[in-house]
């Protein structure tokens, strides 16, 4: 029996979260037996989902002779940059240390979710000996794909995060900006839709300053994604240099283009055919307002061409994004 160890136990909402459900369902599909137990002795290999603090169980598998691989996403830096309180700070930056020590000295090989991250990983932590490769995500393209879509009278700006917080409110300011900025060039009215954890104080303060109208959806769950993506006109993606967002790719899955600033692995990602990624024109990393005029110019063009940049998105991600594709790349990687 082959027995994979997924570390750590994950919950709640998030990238990782989506990542350890699609890949679990993937390796129970070809009869590999999943567990997030470290201790448990049938281990033949293990993943390490970015980093954990039971540095003491990865030690003794390792000299057990297990391999361990561990999948890196990026790096928390908002803390730097904006500050959200001393707790929020140490966890964040005692989370990167434990994140370079298994890279440096347990990982047996390393899986960028990037070249981003992987450039940024050895700018930061330095170039290691380590094996490594680079492997996008993957999203089980059979239950993210496009539906028939209902004729709208107004064109929906879709927004997917798990939280607006901890210093990541601006991804909601520059939805709103590109909402606000995009509507005077359409035919029709545009609605900003906000899925993912809001604070009250947050959603008082833009839905009463905001030009644009706001449908706050809340914390949705997973199965309702799909339906959700089918009912919007465009994604924006709002995090400010991600390693390898999942609702990009769930996004052109589902057919739905994709709109974003050109920080992180998005270019990647997106390719013309299926969005538009507009250069951000300021100092990301400070955190410093974007310019939004050409990402609204190129979300119009979307907007009212939409056939296309459907059928392009879909494309992409048939071509990029299966799940069984990148199962099967991990698994060489794994074992």
């Amino acid at each position: 029996m082959t027995t994979l160890c997924i570390t750590p136990r994950v919950h709640g909402t998030g990238g990782m979260v989506s990542f350890f459900y699609k890949f679990s369902a993937a390796l129970e599909r070809r009869g590999i037996t999943v567990t997030t137990e470290v201790n448990d002795p049938s281990i033949t290999a293990a993943l390490i989902l970015g980093g954990t603090r039971n540095l003491a169980g990865l030690w003794r598998l390792k000299r057990r002779g297990v391999r361990l691989v561990q999948r890196l996403d990026g790096i928390n830096w908002i803390q730097r940059v904006k500050p959200a309180g001393w707790r929020h700070a140490w966890r964040a930056e005692s989370g990167n240390l434990a994140l370079a020590f298994i890279r440096r000295f347990l990982a047996d090989e390393i899986i960028y979710q990037s070249e981003f991250s992987r450039r940024w990983w050895n700018g930061w932590y330095g170039e290691l000996k380590t094996p490594f490769a680079v492997r996008h995500n993957g999203v089980d393209l059979n239950i993210y794909r496009p539906s028939e879509q209902v004729e709208s009278p107004v064109y929906r700006l879709l927004v997917v995060e798990g939280a607006f917080g901890g210093g990541y409110e601006g991804g909601l300011e520059n939805a709103v900006r590109l909402a606000e900025a995009t509507a005077p060039l359409l035919g029709r009215p545009l609605e900003l839709a906000v899925a993912g954890e809001v604070a009250e104080s947050l959603r008082v303060e833009w839905s009463g300053k905001s030009a644009a109208p706001i449908r706050w959806l809340g914390k949705l769950p997973r199965e309702a994604v799909p339906a959700l993506m089918n009912s919007a006109h465009a994604l924006f993606s709002a995090d400010v240099h991600p390693a390898c967002p999942n609702a990009v790719i769930e996004a052109l899955a589902c057919g739905l283009p994709v709109v974003a600033y050109d920080t992180g692995s998005l270019s990647e990602l997106v390719p013309d055919s299926a969005g538009r990624i507009a250069p951000y024109a300021a100092n990301p990393w400070r955190l410093e307002t974007p310019s939004v005029g050409p990402l609204a110019r190129g979300l119009a063009v979307i907007l009212q061409n939409q056939a296309g940049f459907r059928a392009g998105a879909r494309a992409r991600a048939e071509a990029a994004f299966g799940l069984d594709a990148m199962t099967e790349t991990y698994l060489e990687h794994l074992f």
